[in-house]
């Protein structure tokens, strides 16, 4: 095998925007997953005034995602939106919180996987499907599931925050400005 260190980078970076792998106290992290344990039941569906997404369809909308680039890029690359592979909970109701939170870690699992299997670094500039019908290299791919993790982990926190009625900086909270 050659060199894999662009791919044990990409996948700490995957890591650190979805679950927030290098903070001992995650409780400080920005990842997606620390933003979604933040929220609860009340907050999983509430809707902001004048707003039209949920945190509840937010964190669905990253799972779909996860799955199609996951699929497209490593797999058959057959599936489609509004499918239950890729939306189990369309039409069928509203998404338990927990059982949507396990299903998105699951194409998160998947997805990391695929990346960490690629036997050497040659394999991020070659070129791979999207779900739109471009090729792009695989790092650049996977660079998208990071920053959409990441913005998508903003928004949650975001919302959730105005919610809960605690939207101000931390460090305003502590008395630093």
């Amino acid at each position: 095998m050659g060199d894999r260190g662009g791919i044990e980078q990409l996948a700490y970076l995957l890591e650190e925007a979805f679950r927030g792998a290098g903070i001992e106290e995650s409780k400080e992290s920005q990842a997606l997953l620390v933003n979604l344990a933040s929220v609860g039941d009340d907050e999983w569906r509430a809707t902001l005034p004048g707003a039209a997404r949920t945190i509840e369809s937010i964190a669905l909308h990253v799972g779909a995602c996860k799955v199609m680039y996951d699929d497209y890029a490593f797999g058959a690359g057959t599936l489609q939106w509004g499918t239950p592979e890729v939306e189990p909970w369309t039409g069928d109701g509203p998404a338990p919180r927990q059982e949507a939170i396990a299903w998105i870690e699951e194409a998160h699992r998947r997805l990391v996987g695929h990346l960490e299997a690629l036997p050497d670094d040659s394999e991020l500039v070659r070129p791979r499907n999207t779900n739109w019908g471009e090729e792009r290299e695989t790092r650049w791919i996977i660079a998208a599931m990071i920053s959409h993790d990441a913005y998508h982990a903003g928004e949650i926190n975001h919302i959730r925050s105005l919610l809960q009625g605690d939207d101000r900086w931390r460090h305003v909270q502590l008395g630093f400005g």
